[in-house]
């Protein structure tokens, strides 16, 4: 039970962060809302392609060493991984982005990462 709850978490996880990707690709103002610090009307183009291809690359990523490399690879991934959502949290505290979305948000999403790489190692 626990091995399909690690898996079934790790899935939703990676799933989740491509979908955000293709999200800032996409509708890239309401993503960057979203995000906790809106983007400028008529600028942050690069800003908001680059976290659309970065958070694009992080689901396929953790996607294929799930399918390819196994439960110990994908656990290491997600602890790795899990410094990209604290770092949001510090990005949109710096930038005048309200702490509900810093800690709500992202900080939360580091916390679910980080217990989902737990799992993962529990079930290795």
């Amino acid at each position: 039970m626990l091995t399909y709850i690690a898996y079934g978490l790790a899935v939703v996880l990676n799933l989740m962060i491509l979908f955000i990707g293709a999200r800032f690709l996409l509708v890239p103002q309401a993503a960057a809302a979203g995000y906790g610090v809106p983007a400028k009307t008529d600028g942050d183009r690069a800003y908001l392609t680059i976290k659309g291809v970065r958070d694009g690359t992080y689901g396929l990523l953790g996607l294929a060493l799930l399918a390819f490399a196994g439960t110990t690879a994908e656990a290491w991934y997600m602890l790795v991984v899990a410094l990209a959502p604290l770092g949001d949290t510090l990005i949109v505290l710096r930038n005048g982005g309200t702490k509900a979305a810093a800690f709500g948000i992202h900080f939360a999403t580091a916390v679910v990462v980080l217990v989902c790489a737990a799992l993962l190692f529990a079930v290795a």
